[in-house]
This record gives C-alpha cells, structure tokens and sequence, in this order.
C-alpha cells in the first residue's frame, strides 16, 4: 500500500534537512508518546546504517518496529526502511529547494503485509484510505508548521 503527501516549508533546504535528521529530538518526541526507542548502532555521526528498536502500544498490543537509515543525502533525501512482526515498509522523504527560503518536503510511504493477517489489516486499511490519507496530510502540515517555527527562533536568536 502507498502513500504520498506534500507540503511547502518557509525554510531552507539546509535548515529543513537539519530539522529532520535531528535523530535525538525525535527519539524524545517518540518517547513523550509512549514509545520506547532504543538505538542499536555504534554510529558516532549521523548516517546510513543508523538503527533504531522501537517498542510501542497499538490497539491494545504490544509491537516491536525495527527501523533503519537507508539513504541520506545532505539537503536532499532521506530513506528509512522498517520492520515489524506483521509489516514492513519504507518512508523515503525528498527536498526540493523552491526557493533559498522555501522548501517542498515530499514523503512516499510504502507498506507491505508479512502475513495473512496482515494482508487484512491492509486490505481494510485501504477502505479508509482517504481517511488514513486525510491523516497524513494533516500530520505534514503540523511537521512544516514545527520547522518554521524553529527556523523563526533560530533567526530570532
């Protein structure tokens, strides 16, 4: 299953990609939500191969997400592949530089059943797609919204 959505970022590409590879503030931000995350790599700086345990509640279950860097490529893509007992899938996220101050952030997520099970989830999921889609257009807009907001503090500072 596929998904995509888009949004215009009133920053650079530089800061954007910043933003988004500032591995830390996201593994808090996962923690803040419930989640346990754990990186399982020996990595000093920021790169592929970078690897991640993530343990989290859903619908009333107990899972297990091991995610990993697969692509990064400085002011320009990111690629993340994970796993879990049920799923997997990719999230590969591209920036396009508008302009020296706008950036368009373009995310593809594709997800694949490992099981019988699984393969139900989805095919219900696909149901709701335009809900699950609705979702995801809203949780980009709130991410953009995230990363002006840093940019306007840290040209304020």
């Amino acid at each position: 299953m596929h998904f995509s959505a888009r949004t215009d970022i009133e920053a650079s590409p530089e800061f954007v990609f910043k933003s988004l590879t500032d591995f830390e503030s996201w593994e808090r931000a996962a923690m803040r939500r419930g989640a346990d995350v754990t990186r399982t790599d020996k990595l000093r700086e920021p790169g592929r191969g970078m690897t991640w345990e993530v343990r989290f509640r859903f619908r009333g279950k107990d899972r297990l997400l091991k995610l990993g860097l697969v692509e990064l490529e400085e002011a320009a893509k990111l690629g993340f592949s994970g796993r879990g007992k049920l799923l997997e899938g990719d999230v590969r996220m591209e920036l396009v530089g508008l302009s020296p101050k706008r950036t368009r952030l373009v995310m593809h997520l594709d997800v694949r059943p490992l099981t019988l099970g699984a393969r139900l989830f989805l095919q219900s999921a696909r149901l709701a797609r335009g809900k699950i889609q609705a979702r995801l257009n809203k949780r980009m807009a709130q991410l953009a919204a995230e990363i002006e907001q840093r940019n306007a503090s840290a040209r304020r500072a």
